[in-house]
């Protein structure tokens, strides 16, 4: 029964889409919460452990037990009495907690198409790698990111982004059902096999409205080529979009295809963990020791180094030094790379070298407007600058270019609404499943402190000093990159009052 959606007393958990509605009213139950909830509910009657209710709402994650109590607590108060004015959640002394209502699944919530732009649109859906050996995976998948890079930097199309098409693979090829999840006429899907130095790639693009095959070809080439072949799949598409063949924007490649495997692996295993991200960086210097003029191992090294995670005290000053220049040497080496120079200006804004930082923006968008993580940290920035309409509006066209996009997004969206007052909507979006995490929790306690509901507020603070407890207000506001007086003092009176440590 465990992930279906699930029907209690007023209640329907749909853990999916993470969200619990009372009388098709949304509950604000958080990431934690629901990970509880849908582990009892989905086992009713049944005693789970304390243990592996922990190891369910923090997996992999070594936390005190008070942690599952203080959950369970919120849980009991979020849902109230059952019909007969007992818990849904009752304590078993010493073992562990059982979910009591009469639980019904249901079927899977229908996902809502979204409307294709007024523009030819696509996605490129990982291609399927044919090859016995699983070490080729981070090579197929470099293959498809490569091409959905290639064909976003073309005026005229509409490309989403890589998570998003991403979130299919593995996953069986309903055309008409994907291309109305993203809001596309067009897929591109394919395979790739590679073994003893050459390189099989089949290719196919569909149109998903009439289900025909525009074109499709097959491809044996030798390894070296793999560059020439990628550049040429994506003519063939620009010509059957757009009608015509067009000479393809300049792209920076490596020269050694070792290089190039080990930063599609690296790239995979940055946002995992503080320990993955020091085994990318790992990686990515041995991509650097191959390949010295290759431009994207110095620029997710940049990401890696900025983040903090190289050392486990978190960044230091030269961590930054270093991070900015490693940024400036991957737009030397390519300067036409729109990830390059959004990763340099977001640099630079943390630098308050907003001059600099507004140029290189600029100049990304140029290269590659279909390139949804420019749009979103563009909102960042917007937001810390007092153009808080214009943050919300280039967030909401990333996540139109991303359906499916990195929690960050989400915690970028939450801090935007927070910014232009929308306290209900900065509460819904940073309590849902795909953003909850500590350091979006600042920003969940602000807005619910803001509609006055200081007891959970408190509740959220309490929890974000478990995951920073070095975290102050003083430290926050020298770190955060603010042009705008009053955006910075909005958000200081809703840390105030959600009782944040000055």
């Amino acid at each position: 029964m465990q992930g279906s959606r699930l029907a209690f007393g007023p209640f329907v958990l749909d853990a999916s889409q993470g969200t619990l509605l009372r009388d098709d009213a949304p509950v604000a139950l958080g990431h934690r919460g629901l990970k509880l909830l849908t582990a009892l509910a989905g086992r009713p009657g049944e005693i789970l452990g304390k243990a592996e209710l922990m190891d369910a709402a923090w997996p992999g994650t070594a936390v005190e037990e008070g942690n599952l109590t203080v959950q369970i607590a919120q849980l009991r108060k979020l849902l109230g009495p059952a019909a007969d004015g007992g818990d849904w959640i009752v304590t078993v002394p010493r073992v562990g907690y059982r979910f009591t209502g009469a639980v019904e699944p249901l079927g899977a919530a229908a996902r809502k198409p979204v409307l294709a732009p007024g523009k030819p649109s696509i996605a490129v859906l990982p291609f399927v790698n044919l090859s016995n050996d699983p070490e080729q995976e981070a090579f197929t998948d470099g293959l498809t990111e490569d091409l959905i890079t290639d064909l976003s930097k073309i005026s005229g199309l509409f490309v989403i982004a890589r998570n998003s098409a991403f979130a299919y693979k593995g996953k069986p090829m309903d055309v008409r059902g994907i291309a109305q999840d993203l809001g596309v006429r067009y897929l591109l899907e394919g395979s790739a096999r590679r073994a003893a130095g050459r390189v099989r790639i089949n290719a196919q693009l569909v149109d998903a409205v009439s289900a025909d095959h525009l074109w499709a070809e097959r491809f044996d080439r030798g390894l070296e080529d793999i560059f020439a072949v990628q550049d040429e799949v994506t003519g063939k598409i620009v010509e059957a979009l757009l009608g015509r063949l067009r000479a393809l924007p300049p792209r920076h490649r490596p020269r050694n295809p070792d290089a190039y495997d080990l930063c599609m692996r690296a790239r995979r295993l940055i946002d995992d963990s503080p320990q993955s991200a020091r085994e990318a960086n790992l990686m990515l210097m041995r991509a650097v020791a191959l390949d010295p003029d290759y431009a994207e191992p110095y620029r997710w090294m940049a990401m890696n180094r900025w983040m903090g995670w190289i050392h486990s005290g978190g960044p230091t000053e030269s961590d930054r030094g270093a991070a900015l220049e490693l940024a400036r040497k991957a737009v030397a080496l390519a300067p036409d790379d729109a990830g390059c120079r959004w990763a340099l200006a977001y640099l630079l804004t943390y630098e308050r070298d907003f001059d600099e930082a507004d140029a290189q923006f600029a100049k990304a968008v140029a290269l590659d407007p279909n390139e949804p993580d420019t749009w979103a940290v563009l909102s960042d920035v917007a937001v810390l600058a007092g153009r808080v309409g214009e943050g919300l509006e280039h967030i909401r066209k990333a996540f139109r270019l991303n359906p499916f996009p990195a929690s960050w997004y989400y915690l970028t969206l939450g801090q935007a609404q927070y910014a232009a007052g929308d306290y209900e909507a900065a509460v819904e979006t940073l309590r849902r499943d795909e953003t909850y995490r500590t350091s979006s929790r600042r920003f969940l306690a602000a807005s619910l402190a803001q509609l006055g509901r200081l007891e959970e507020a408190r509740a959220e603070v309490e929890l974000f000093l478990v995951g920073n407890p070095h975290f102050t207000i003083g430290h926050w506001v020298a770190m955060e990159p603010f042009r705008d007086a009053a955006t910075l003092e909005h958000f200081l009176d809703g840390f105030r009052k959600a009782g944040l440590p000055a």
